[in-house]
């Protein structure tokens, strides 16, 4: 598998580029990828289906000037910024193999994901059906898209995040995994305390990303932002 260390300057930028190398596996011009991102701007980011009025201080998020985007994949409502490590698989979809459906996916992807952060703190758990949690307290969500031939498996890390924002930001969600037993977001989410070097070198070793990948095609990614992710109609829709 390949590896991208790849910070774009906007939200709508990064987002755009999980769906975009998404798509050049999808139509054969690229393969397996592992990419890394963190943003410098503070944003708020919905999942494919969520309601921004229901999941977002949508007040909250204009008094500060805070962007409201979705994202082509499924899961929860997730407030992103400095002190975030996000990171993006792309991997083949084997009829056969761990990848074949939605649930074998998370399961094999999630249970490496834990394995490799084990060796920085033994405590990571597989928690819900996406999420990694150190005990009751989650520290990373993810979320997935599908395709034909190749999916996309994408998600945060809070390594050094200013939590505070969660709550100001995010009103309590409308579905939750069990385990969080209605608490707070303060009394569900952490920051992991590890490095973001040594989470990268771990995932990267876990998933043995070795070689570099040329850049994302910026055309590509320009033609998604102008289309989808710089559009009311898309991050607004529901």
């Amino acid at each position: 598998m390949k590896v991208l260390e790849f910070t774009l300057p906007s939200p709508a930028e990064n987002l755009a580029c999980d769906e975009a190398l998404l798509d050049a596996a999808e139509c054969g011009d690229s393969g397996e990828v592992l990419r890394f991102w963190e943003s410098p701007a503070c944003f708020v980011v919905v999942g494919y289906a969520n309601k921004v009025a229901t999941e977002v201080n949508v007040a909250a998020c204009e008094a500060r000037g805070i962007p409201i985007l979705r994202r082509c994949s499924g899961g929860g409502t997730v407030v992103q910024g400095p002190g975030c490590l996000n990171y993006a698989l792309v991997l083949q979809i084997i009829s056969d193999g761990p990848t074949r459906n939605i649930s074998t996916a998370n399961q094999f992807i999630m249970e490496r994901n834990r394995s490799a952060l084990a060796t920085l703190t033994s405590e990571v758990q597989v928690r819900g059906h996406t999420d990694l949690a150190i005990g009751a307290l989650k520290f990373s969500g993810n979320s997935q898209r599908r395709r034909k031939h190749f999916l996309l498996f994408h998600g945060t890390f809070l390594l050094n995040f200013d939590l505070s924002l969660v709550t100001e930001l995010l009103p309590m969600p409308s579905l939750q995994p069990e385990y969080r037993h209605r608490r707070a977001h303060t009394s569900f989410i952490t920051n992991l305390d590890a490095p973001v070097s040594a989470v990268k070198l771990a995932l990267r070793k876990a998933w043995d990303a070795n070689e570099s990948a040329g850049r994302a095609s910026l055309n590509a990614i320009r033609k998604l932002v102008d289309e989808k992710y710089s559009k009311r109609e898309w991050n607004l829709k529901f």
